[in-house]
């Protein structure tokens, strides 16, 4: 189970749906072919989840949709925009919107009893500055978000589908590299973290080969430090090394 990935430590017991391959939906109309990078969850909530869900979900909450994000609107305020692609339980989320009060932090995840996890973590340390989207991370790159309206995009523990034959399910290709740099300021920052080692290198090949990311020489616009979850905690005690990759988009 990934912590991000959209697969993540609460759904680590949770009845997985067919696997169907790639659908109407995943091919048609999307600005990169794919077949999905995440792993379908099914999972009910506890009552109090459901209450934290119906009391949220309206004011902090939305569907991926086709229609352009206006963050500034639904944060009521400009400030640094930062999107967390698979925040799992919200773990890492919770606490780096804790930690940066003056961004605006939005999570991607498609599990829902993980959103509801964040959704009571948010109400119940009144945390002003998350807001969170249910669906799939592309479509929210492709079609809500602008091209350089990012101060920062994170990834933290992405799914590594690790058999050859599913590595066209990996989240990050070269093509999701495209996107994200074309997504991201001038000077805004990418930074992914797995504890999968041949993953790292994959990752890290695709991401060098993208013209408009670069090693980071320059003061990065939103923190690094991230929370050791009980996923990681787990990757830790086993032996797995986490890898940290960041790059920055170059400056003109």
């Amino acid at each position: 189970m990934r912590d991000n990935g959209f697969v993540n430590e609460a759904d680590q017991h949770a009845p997985q749906t067919p696997d169907t391959g790639q659908t109407d939906h995943t091919k048609g109309s999307r600005l990169h072919p794919r077949v999905t990078s995440f792993r379908s969850r099914r999972g009910a909530l506890t009552d109090a989840q459901q209450q934290a869900w119906d009391r949220q979900w309206p004011l902090i909450g939305a569907d991926v949709s086709d229609t352009p994000l206006d963050a500034n609107a639904w944060f009521g305020r400009e400030a640094p925009l930062i999107i967390e692609i698979g925040s799992g339980t919200g773990t890492a989320t919770a606490a780096m919107a804790k930690a940066e009060p003056h961004v605006n932090l939005i999570a991607i995840e498609v599990y829902r009893p993980g959103l509801a996890q964040l959704l009571q973590q948010v109400e119940r340390e009144e945390i002003p500055n998350v807001r969170v989207l249910r669906g799939d991370a592309m479509d929210v790159l492709e079609n809500m978000v602008a091209p350089e309206s990012l101060t920062g995009v994170r990834v933290f523990f992405p799914d590594p589908w690790p058999k050859a034959r599913h590595h066209k399910r990996r989240l990050l290709q070269e093509p999701t590299f495209s996107l994200i740099a074309n997504r991201l300021k001038p000077g805004g920052v990418l930074h992914v973290a797995t504890d999968h080692a041949e993953y790292a290198e994959w990752i890290e090949e695709a991401g060098n080969a993208e013209p408009l990311l670069t090693a980071l020489d320059w003061e990065s616009p939103m923190t690094h430090e991230r929370p050791v979850t009980k996923f990681e905690d787990k990757a830790h005690k086993v032996g797995s090394a986490i890898t940290e990759l960041i790059w920055g988009k170059i400056r003109a």
